[in-house]
């Protein structure tokens, strides 16, 4: 309403102005053809020329349309066909979300080639065919959607990786995203595929690199990042452990490893023993020996045993220990065999017996049982002979066994 009477204003304003102009501005218009001559007011002659002004402008506008119907046609065309493009692309990616496969294919691909976006398109219509299991007609789209748009390789490739990865195509999948990411190397979609690439595949060494990128753009939780880092070290230790004269290359891995997982216990069993096999104890006993000082736990102790290396140094080291862990039964057991090696028979009797004693054990019973036999104590070894099985025996899993009827019955 304000406005209205603003208007309204304005308007008696102006023509207020324009009325002392025309009184206080007097003066006409003499046009003369030949005999005829034609006169009028000044203002009034302004008027008619600015009506004819406007009139040859608009007859001009509809000249110039008549001249170019057809491409006002196509124009004109061409936009309905995309508003009805668009109506279908919207269905489509409805359907899609709601889980209606062939409907959600059929009207993407209807509306593709008016759509703006066909890559969009074409790219949601072949995860709709992978969905229904059309896993050929998926890969067409793909290819319809690779050449329908300039610059779609990075976005036709990533939905490829997906849906071969769904398909446990593994090889293949990975193959895709390695030449992407030669391309976009900082790419978070491409990043994260590629891990379930990686795992799929069990490539240990392509997934140890990939985590630190990973990591750096917090595309990876804390907890899961060391889970994967030390299933991909254990399989990587392992693998080289079956080839004990590549036994620097596992310690290369093991140099290159973070920090946390070189305290892990699991890791060290499993490169002491690539050490081992490699001919590397003396490198295999300072780190046993070492990691005891911070982890003390019963595997290593037991390992540190076994090891060929100087076992009179050996024996003063874990001797010390006993000085801490008087009752622990695996150091114990542990010192009885390096007292062995030392050829220590009474002493290492005595750490035998003493391991028992805190613990009952079948390994210590035979170790045992060997000592005596050895010695000629025959009575002695047989009695920790039968220890031994009996002990075994209570360690083996609840399985059904003959009995005397069954076996009567048989007979």
């Amino acid at each position: 309403m304000r406005k209205l009477i603003l208007l309204i204003v304005l308007g008696l304003a102006v023509g207020a102005l324009f009325g002392q102009l025309m009184m206080s501005v007097p003066g006409y218009w003499l046009v003369r053809v030949g005999d005829t001559s034609f006169q009028t007011s000044f203002w009034f002659g302004l008027v008619i020329l600015l009506a004819l002004f406007i009139v040859l402008h608009f007859a001009l506008r509809v000249l110039m349309r008549m001249t170019r119907p057809v491409s006002r046609f196509k124009v004109w065309n061409a936009r309905t066909r995309n508003r009805k493009a668009m109506k279908r692309t919207v269905r489509g990616l409805v359907a899609l979300a709601e889980g209606r496969w062939k409907r959600a294919e059929k009207a993407l691909v209807k509306a593709a080639d008016d759509s703006s976006t066909p890559l969009v398109n074409y790219l949601s219509a072949a995860l709709a065919a992978h969905y229904q299991g059309r896993y050929e007609q998926a890969d067409t789209l793909l290819k319809r959607a690779h050449l329908s748009t300039d610059g779609a390789d990075p976005a036709v490739g990533m939905m490829q990786a997906q849906l071969m990865l769904d398909r446990q195509q593994y090889e293949e999948a990975l193959a895709v995203l390695t030449r992407l990411d030669r391309h976009l190397p900082r790419h978070p979609q491409v990043l994260k595929q590629l891990k379930q690439a990686y795992i799929s595949v069990s490539d240990w060494e392509g997934l140890r690199r990939l985590l630190p990128r990973l990591a750096d753009q917090q595309l990876i939780a804390r907890e899961e990042r060391e889970a994967l880092e030390l299933q991909a070290y254990s399989e990587l230790i392992m693998r080289e452990t079956r080839n004990p004269e590549d036994v620097d290359r596992v310690r290369n891995l093991w140099a290159d490893m973070p920090e946390h997982l070189r305290s892990n216990v699991d890791l060290i069993v499993l490169y002491t023993e690539a050490l081992v096999r490699g001919d590397q104890q003396v490198i295999a006993e300072r780190l046993l020996r070492h990691s005891l000082k911070d982890h003390w736990d019963s595997r290593l102790v037991l390992r540190y045993g076994l090891l060929d290396v100087d076992a009179s140094r050996q024996l003063v080291t874990a001797e010390k220990w006993l000085q801490e862990r008087p009752n622990d039964p695996d150091l114990l057991l542990t010192l009885g065999r390096l007292a062995l090696r030392n050829a220590y028979w009474g002493k290492a009797q005595e750490y035998f017996e003493a391991s028992l004693r805190q613990r009952s054990s079948g390994v210590a019973c035979a170790e045992l049982a060997r000592l005596y036999a050895n010695l000629g104590e025959h009575n002695k070894s047989q009695l920790y002979y039968r220890q031994s099985v009996e002990l075994l025996d209570k360690s083996l899993p609840s399985l059904p066994q003959p009995s005397d009827a069954q076996q009567a019955a048989q007979a």
